[in-house]
């Protein structure tokens, strides 16, 4: 079974439309739906905004379903010049910007696990690969595979997004993935995050892009994530 967690309904409900057999389930406030697309079994949850959100959803969907893996899809805030409105970015590991000890010594962004301490939490390759499979199937070709930035923030203004690709080479910035990857490497369970860009680097405001541009970034991920269902292989 294939976990894919978004945080928003416009990241999942076209994903759940597509699904027979569905069934339904709610947990600690989040509602899981599983079901088959092309013949994958998947189960979708919508975690809500940010970490807490994300991780709380991602414990519950490993302990609940037992997927034999983890997508994160969604949108995400453009952290390069390269990367404009409705490109897609295939992350090949993720980082917690916002995790800052180094008032005391650390690297930025070190995350604290029970057995090591740690900074960017990789992605799985296999699941890379089928996803960039996925793109090219539907003939999206404005992918990269690349850092994605996570913190409890919504990124604004061209500065801030410069810092994330300075310091850590990001590609993408959001709210979920790198806390979704934290959980699922506690867990041993393979992961992948993709992300569609609603909002860039550009002299536009931030916000209004996102308002202009988040449903049909959403939709381009929930294309993707179809197509990967369809071909997915183990």
């Amino acid at each position: 079974m294939i976990g894919i967690i978004g945080a928003m309904d416009i990241e999942v409900n076209g994903i759940i439309d597509k699904m027979t057999d569905k069934q339904s389930q709610t947990i600690s406030g989040t509602t899981f739906t599983s079901g088959k697309i092309g013949g994958t079994d998947c189960v979708t949850a919508k975690c809500g905004i940010g970490k807490v959100n994300a991780a709380v959803a991602t414990q519950t969907m490993i302990l609940q379903y037992q997927p034999s893996c983890i997508i994160n899809t969604g949108i995400g805030g453009s952290t390069s010049m390269e990367t404009h409105i409705g490109h897609v970015i295939i992350a090949k590991n993720v980082v917690q910007h916002d995790m800052d000890t180094t008032a005391i010594g650390d690297e930025p962004a070190t995350l604290f696990l029970p057995n090591e301490n740690i900074i960017y939490i990789p992605c799985d390759n296999h699941l890379i690969e089928q996803l960039k499979a996925a793109c090219e199937s539907i003939g999206e070709k404005n992918y990269a595979i690349g850092t994605v930035a996570t913190g409890d923030s919504f990124i604004s203004g061209n500065d801030k997004r410069i810092s994330l690709h300075t310091r850590f080479k990001a590609l993408a910035c959001e709210m979920e993935g790198g806390s979704i990857g934290q959980v699922c490497y506690i867990n041993r369970i393979p992961f992948a995050v993709l992300r569609s860009i609603s909002d860039s680097m550009s002299d536009r405001d931030d916000a209004v892009e996102y308002s202009v541009f988040s449903k049909s970034a959403a939709q381009k991920s929930i294309e993707i994530i179809t197509a990967f269902l369809h071909q997915y292989e183990v």
